[in-house]
């Protein structure tokens, strides 16, 4: 099973200008489902989150991904 939080983590650190205010907590798990919450610095919500949300769109289409390998399912909450 891939570490989420990790995966998470390392996407919305490539992608800010302070990575170490970067947070990802697990706020709900199930057998087949996993709530992420992603809180980054407010000045840079916008390089997360994009024009019209293609950002936070690409980021939740590749945790699906990942978890979908493992027959899960994820939702990632920005904020």
């Amino acid at each position: 099973m891939a570490d989420y939080k990790k995966i998470l983590s390392h996407i919305a650190g490539s992608l800010v200008d302070k990575p170490e205010e970067v947070v990802v907590l697990v706020a709900e798990e199930t057998d087949d489902t996993v709530t992420l919450e992603l809180s980054v610095a407010p000045e840079d919500m916008g390089k997360v989150i994009g024009k019209h949300g293609k950002i936070a769109k690409a980021i939740r289409a590749v945790m699906k991904s990942a978890a979908n390998a493992d027959g899960k399912r994820i939702n990632v909450d920005i904020k």
